[in-house]
């Protein structure tokens, strides 16, 4: 078979979802694969689908149509979490010629050339479905690291599944229980990372903080963090989105200790009402949410403390609503993601009383938002003055000369220099002056010596 075939990949959903296509790329590319833009003509067209709302579901099925009709003639596959959710409706799509969940990807390659095969000699006919069932495999399935660089960071993934069934989710029945990579092999991925150059390498998974869980007595993500500060190298580590009851003092401890860790902590909120977390079925109340919080801040000074919440969950009345938003405005978060609930057929949650109406649910949405950008500001503001390392992402295009890049207590900067090339690079940046919302203006000394002026 000619290896030259183009493939083209889209993917929805969350940074997991986009870190395994990564993945698949790489295999794709090892084996000889084009890889092409969505947009574009291709010979095979991979959708990485996303589950965790009904919306999602018809997003999915949009993008996977669209390849049919942009190339009728190609192999369409479809992973991910709606394919293991819902198989028997994505192969109802006609044109859909491969299905695969979130178990068994390391075999997609293969299915695809022998599908293509297959195809060529007319000799293909019933669309394979291969999606793997979560109970045949407790193993952590390990993708191959992505090449690409263009990216100032890399993502590893180090846990995937997750066993906390929150009343609003469907990701538990997409991803199978916990199962984390060994630290071993975390480490030596780590290395290899480090060797391409990369400088800050980001911990994620579908449930990050319940790595270890299924591992030996003793290995958990503070563990892990320990080991890993200590291996040779100008790095630093970023965790991705942790549960509020699985950060640990040992963990906090961990962080405070070394430099190399990110000032960084994405604790999941989702309501500031405690009859509502009861009803979503979080495990926390607001109160232990409050004193974890504290900690946090007084044991790592300038954490950058960001969050997901949830507005117009089944039930939420007017007084549940005030109560969140007074308990965030309570806290000084660095940014919030507020997401509106949408009902996922499957959860819970769906068959509640109560849903709330959209007019509703906008207007809670803007106000969140609203106090998401007064506690950023406030957050930015507080670091006037101080010099941080900045790891440079990118020319900063509205500004000709200026670079653009990120803290690691997750404040967005610019600063003005002449080089020619800095993205990548970690720099100190001493913080000058607000620019725009959040966005900080700085000055280095690297740099033509213009740096700072007014």
């Amino acid at each position: 078979m000619n290896n030259r075939e183009r493939v083209a990949f889209h993917t929805l959903g969350c940074k997991v979802n986009q870190e395994e296509t990564a993945s698949l790329m790489e295999m794709f590319r090892k084996r000889g694969f084009q890889l092409v833009d969505f947009k574009s003509p291709a010979d095979v067209y991979i959708i990485n689908t996303c589950t965790v709302t009904h919306t999602a579901d018809q997003k999915s099925r949009q993008m996977i149509r669209r390849a049919i009709s942009r190339q009728p003639d190609a192999l369409v596959a479809v992973v991910g979490c709606y394919s293991q959710v819902s198989p028997d409706d994505v192969l109802a799509i006609p044109g859909v010629d491969l299905v695969v969940g979130t178990r068994g990807r390391a075999k997609l390659v293969d299915l695809v050339e022998d599908i293509l095969e297959k195809k060529r000699a007319g000799e293909f006919g019933k669309e394979v479905n291969a999606v793997d069932s979560l109970e045949s495999d407790l193993e952590f399935e390990q993708l191959p690291l992505p090449d690409n660089p263009q990216r100032t960071r890399a993502f590893l993934k180090i846990e995937d599944g997750c066993d906390q069934y929150c009343a609003y989710c469907i990701i538990p029945d997409a991803r199978g229980p916990v199962r984390s990579l060994s630290p071993d092999l975390v480490k030596e991925q780590l290395g290899e990372l480090i060797c391409a150059g990369y400088r800050e390498v980001v911990l994620t998974g579908v449930h990050t903080s319940a790595y270890g869980k299924d591992l030996s007595v003793g290995i958990n993500l503070a563990a892990l963090l320990r080991d890993l500060v200590k291996m040779p190298g100008d790095f630093r580590i970023r965790l991705s989105s942790v549960e509020p009851v699985d950060v640990s003092e040992e963990l906090l401890e961990v962080m405070a200790s070394s430099s190399r860790i990110c000032r960084h902590l994405h604790l999941p909120l989702q309501s500031g009402d405690d009859e509502i977390l009861e009803m979503m079925q979080r495990p926390y109340t607001t109160a232990d949410y409050s004193e974890l919080f504290l900690k946090a801040i007084k044991m790592i000074p300038d954490l950058a403390v960001t969050t997901d919440v949830m507005v117009g969950f089944p039930g939420e009345t007017d007084r549940h609503f005030e109560n969140t938003y007074d308990f965030i405005a309570s806290l000084p978060f660095r940014d919030l993601h507020v997401f509106k609930y949408s009902p996922r057929p499957g959860t819970s949650a769906a068959e509640m009383s109560g849903q709330v109406k959209p007019r509703n649910k906008d207007e809670r949405s803007r106000r969140l938002r609203e106090l998401a950008d007064t506690k950023a500001r406030a957050f930015a503001e507080g670091a006037l003055g101080e010099t941080l390392d900045v790891l440079v992402e990118r020319s900063y295009k509205k500004r000709p000369g200026y670079w653009q890049g990120i803290t690691d207590n997750y404040l967005r900067v610019i600063f003005p220099s002449q080089e020619k090339e800095l993205r990548g690079e970690l720099l100190p940046v001493r913080m000058i002056r607000l620019a725009e919302e959040d966005l900080i203006e700085g000055e280095t000394s690297r740099g033509d010596g213009s740096c700072g002026r007014s």
